[in-house]
């Protein structure tokens, strides 16, 4: 027999349900019973109906995307997970997204397309593009004859009336639209020359709008190379087609003064930038014609030929310094030049011989500096300071100037 631990036990039981593929996700449909929302921001409340009561847990990054109150008897559709909460042994449905409860299948529908689609990255905001700021031609997909079509024209109309608007009449409700409003997207898109998409109509209830929550119009939407703006319903209603194109308008006619500017409010603009640019350049003129009238009032400009007069008066004075110090320089390098000749002249040969020196070379030119160089018989050239002279060795002696 194996003894294990209530957390043991607790941890297990939550290992099987967090296996279970089913209770990893599913929609849950119950009455909302003993709700509290916590301080923390956590709601903790329990999904009932007749004749069972599950507890539930919606975390606050959870419940902050709600687009409604949940409040206590309150029928609502619950998407999440089942899991254990070890600590008490109870096992809840953690939330991670809830709706109410008010058409049924259609609405299960919807949650189930929206998650769908949301996983294939078709809501994504890094894909969504820009509209144009100024949009001269404007395609327009709805019904011809709803009120939707005549408010978007006239506030196009009054706003930017320089816009060409192209209609493209589709049913926007019953089995045909869906198929109608995805041709009008391709046939706006192979136009080419359109700069952006409304499509969308008026209110009406979940039914009525329905032709918007379908995949093929979502998926055309999202193929559009055009950039879209999805009008659909009133401020209230979401539809998928909301979640898929590029920018979400509450209703038509905000959808007409999202896409275009209102040119009033441009040429207030371009007044108030006219008013800005007239006085900077007034500025400028006055900055630059009060710098003229101070230059126009120096001496230099009014007498300019004295500034030239001193420059050459300068250069006059500039080249008797340059060739003074040539000549002083010059001086310098010729008693220089002269020091140094003179002590050249103090150290040649020619000097020392007229003291009564001579030089004495032998008939190869080789100068005689000792006795062992010589010979009896040998002639030799005897060289002087004023000429030379060839004799003949007759006796050679020994010792510093020979032995006299």
């Amino acid at each position: 027999m194996k003894i294990i631990s209530v957390s043991n036990l607790n941890g297990y039981i939550k290992e099987k349900l967090d296996s279970d593929l089913l209770l990893g996700n599913l929609w849950v449909r119950g009455e909302i019973s003993n709700f509290k929302h916590h301080s923390s921001g956590h709601m903790y409340f329990t999904l009932k109906d007749k004749t069972g009561a599950i507890r539930a847990v919606m975390f606050r990054s959870r419940n902050n995307s709600l687009f409604f109150e949940p409040k206590e008897g309150m029928a609502v559709i619950a998407k999440g997970y089942v899991s254990v909460y070890e600590r008490d042994g109870i096992y809840q449905l953690y939330v991670e997204e809830m709706h109410q409860q008010g058409v049924g299948t259609l609405h299960v529908a919807y949650l189930q397309l929206k998650e769908k689609l949301e996983k294939e990255g078709l809501f994504e905001p890094g894909r969504k593009r820009p509209l144009p700021r100024f949009p001269q031609r404007i395609g327009v997909i709805t019904s011809q004859t709803g009120a939707a079509v005549r408010d978007i024209v006239t506030v196009i109309h009054r706003r930017y009336p320089q816009a060409h608007i192209i209609i493209i009449p589709v049913a926007v409700q019953g089995d045909e639209a869906p198929g109608q409003i995805c041709e009008g997207i391709r046939l706006a898109n192979e136009m080419k020359n359109l700069d952006v998409l409304i499509v969308g109509r008026g209110g009406g209830s979940i039914e009525e709008l329905w032709a918007f929550n379908t995949e093929v119009v979502a998926r055309s939407i999202f193929a559009s190379n055009i950039p879209v703006v999805s009008a659909v319903g009133h401020e209230t209603d979401f539809t998928i087609a909301d979640f898929v194109a590029d920018m979400r308008a509450p209703t038509p006619s905000a959808a007409a003064e999202i896409v275009v500017p209102d040119f009033r409010d441009i040429q207030k603009n371009i007044d108030t930038l006219e008013q800005r640019m007239v006085l900077g350049m007034k500025g400028i003129i006055h900055k630059y014609s009060e710098r003229v009238n101070s230059l126009t009032g120096s001496p230099a400009m009014k007498r300019p030929q004295d500034r030239l007069y001193r420059l050459m008066q300068d250069l006059d004075h500039l080249t008797r310094r340059m060739a003074q110090a040539a000549k002083l320089k010059l001086t310098e390098k010729k008693s220089c030049l002269a020091l140094q000749v003179s002590r050249l002249d103090d150290m040649s040969p020619l000097a020392t011989m007229k003291r009564g020196y001579s030089i004495c070379r032998d008939n190869k030119g080789k100068v005689i500096k000792s006795i062992k160089e010589m010979r009896a018989g040998d002639t030799l050239e005897v060289i002087v300071a004023d000429g030379s002279a060839d004799c003949i060795v007759n006796n050679i002696k020994e010792g510093a100037y020979g032995h006299r």
